[in-house]
C-alpha cells in the first residue's frame, strides 16, 4: 500500500508537553492512545474529531504545535 503525503492541511502536529506521572490512568491511556512515549516528543496524526476528542481530554498535559513552515 502506497503512502500519501499528507502534509499541511488534514494533520495535526501534537507535542506532549507535561508529565502524566500524577495524572489519572485514564489520562495517562489517553497520552499513550496518541503515540507519545516520551516528553517533548512531537507527533504527527491526522485531523479527524476521535483524534480532537483525545487531545481535548488531555489540554493540561499536550498541545497543539503549530510550525511556521506548514503556515507558508
Amino acid at each position: 500500500m502506497a503512502k500519501t503525503a499528507n502534509t499541511g492541511a488534514g494533520m495535526l502536529r501534537l507535542k506532549w508537553v507535561r508529565s502524566a506521572i500524577c495524572a489519572p490512568v485514564k489520562q495517562k491511556r489517553v497520552v499513550k492512545g496518541l503515540g507519545f512515549t516520551r516528553l517533548n516528543q512531537v507527533v504527527e496524526r491526522p485531523d479527524t474529531p476521535a483524534i480532537r476528542g483525545m487531545v481535548a481530554k488531555v489540554p493540561h498535559l499536550v498541545e497543539i504545535v503549530q510550525w511556521e513552515s506548514a503556515l507558508s
